[in-house]
């Protein structure tokens, strides 16, 4: 008899397990485990290396490329041709050390949630384009999908690491905002704020879209802000610019 394989680490349970063409035909679903879902999570939303995948599952390196592959592939199939995609099952077990990671996931991005508070970007009633520069920042505390207060939280001129810290001791576990560098985001995550960039327009209304579920932000925003010409703002590149529709029934969504 063969040895039992071994299960797969993962550390975020999907928002939603089914998602389901505009347009339904009578075509079978297409299924992917919660082991290929997260290869996924991990190379292509969080950005890590096969490598770094492989030590966050703790299995091989060849182990994660055939499930990301197996995944891709499946999810190109339901993209192609229309097809319902759902995700179950697999051989996996939740990392214990990741609960933490796991609210950020499936409770602060979904309409419902207990308390909050959420950090916006400011200037001017609008949401500020790009976060190293911001002057700053307006606090919302959210309980039972209602704001219940707001307040203007000067930035001093800290720098994107001591921004971070900043909000992590006005306890802020989510940040909307414009163009934001994988240094500020890095160090955000460390902080344990979920981040939702390349979003526009008035700050009051962003929250409520938030709240509501209905946030357009962009998952994959960067700003690489030093790499621009002087006197050239995040907004005039096209930083924050780039919103992806945010679905919570059958969608991928926040923090996703």
């Amino acid at each position: 008899m063969g040895r039992p394989s071994k299960r797969r680490r993962i550390c975020a349970l999907p928002i939603n397990t089914c998602f389901l063409p505009e347009s339904l035909k009578d075509t079978p679903a297409v299924k992917i485990s919660l082991e290929e879902y997260e290869s996924v999570r991990l190379l292509d939303y969080e950005g890590m290396t096969q490598e770094e995948a492989a030590r966050q599952m703790g299995v091989a390196r060849t182990t994660v490329q055939s499930l990301y592959l197996t995944a891709r592939k499946r999810i190109a199939g339901c993209l192609v041709e229309g097809r319902p995609l759902i995700i179950d099952g697999g051989n996996f077990e939740l990392c214990d050390k990741c609960d933490d990671n796991r609210k950020i996931i499936r409770c602060k991005t979904q309409k419902g949630s207990n308390a909050m508070k959420i950090a916006v970007t400011y200037e001017n009633g609008q949401i500020f384009q790009h976060f190293g520069h911001t002057e700053q920042f307006k606090i919302y505390t959210v309980e039972d999908s209602a704001v219940k207060e707001s307040h203007i939280l000067s930035s001093n001129g800290a720098g994107h690491g001591a921004l971070a810290t900043l909000l992590q001791e006005e306890n802020v576990d989510t940040l909307i905002c414009g163009g934001i560098g994988a240094g500020a985001q890095a160090a955000l995550a460390d902080a344990k704020i979920a981040v939702y960039g390349g979003v526009q327009g008035e700050a009051d209304a962003a929250v409520n879209d938030f709240i509501a579920g209905k946030l357009a932000y962009d998952p994959a925003v960067r700003c690489d802000h030093h790499d621009h010409s002087e006197g050239h703002g995040c907004g005039n590149h096209g930083c924050g610019g780039h919103g992806h529709g945010h679905m919570h029934q059958h969608g991928k969504g926040h923090g996703i």
